[in-house]
């Protein structure tokens, strides 16, 4: 990451290794045109983003980690530190009912990179930019940092931490189940004909 770690400094990670049944993996190969789009709001930069961020804040906007962004509600570092938030407690019981056929979650590369990877060939999804309200804070960076539209749902997930596709007959019910396990979702788009990108309208 640049300008994260100085020369000759390493970091340590590490990760979680999963199991799952081959009859239960959802690959996106049952998703065709049709299917709907329903996303889940992040809340904040999640794991993507953050050299572009600080960049923008530190470097460009002159902002110190104690500066509170009114738009916001919250002083730069805390914005920087929103944790990543978790969907498994909503999203398994929809995936234990197989009305899921499709999921990304929405890391570097953003929407626009992130989506097309749970597409089979065919398809393409049409993303609608007004269903939902991009959060402050990617409008402060996106202003502050003169960044383009393009290159913001490039860089960051604009408020959508994770994409679910499922039939659209199956929608009103995904969106009530979602609800009652306490999430806000929002009816995004859909799949359409097309060649595994994304679609912006």
């Amino acid at each position: 990451m640049p300008g994260f770690y100085a020369d000759g400094e390493y970091d340590i990670a590490g990760f979680i290794v999963g199991v799952v049944e081959k009859s239960q993996v959802i690959d996106g190969r049952s998703v065709g045109a049709g299917d709907v789009l329903i996303g889940l709001e992040s809340a904040g930069l999640h794991t993507n983003g953050y050299s572009l961020a600080r960049r923008v804040l530190f470097d460009v906007a002159g902002y110190a980690v104690n500066t509170m962004l009114p738009d916001v509600g919250t002083s730069v570092g805390e914005a920087l530190l929103a944790p990543h938030r978790s969907y498994l407690k909503a999203v398994r019981p929809l995936i234990a009912e197989r009305l899921i056929k499709g999921m990304a979650h929405i890391t570097g590369g953003g929407i626009t990179e992130n989506l097309p990877r749970t597409l089979p060939r065919g398809c393409s999804a049409a993303v609608n930019r007004k269903s939902w309200t991009v959060p402050p804070l990617f409008t402060l960076l996106q202003q502050r940092g003169a960044i383009s539209t393009d290159e913001m749902y490039r860089a960051f997930n604009m408020g959508v931490g994770l994409i679910l596709i499922c039939a659209a007959a199956d929608a009103d019910h995904v969106i009530k189940r979602l609800e009652q396990s306490g999430e806000r979702s929002i009816l995004m788009g859909q799949v359409v004909a097309g060649d595994r990108d994304v679609r912006y309208t």
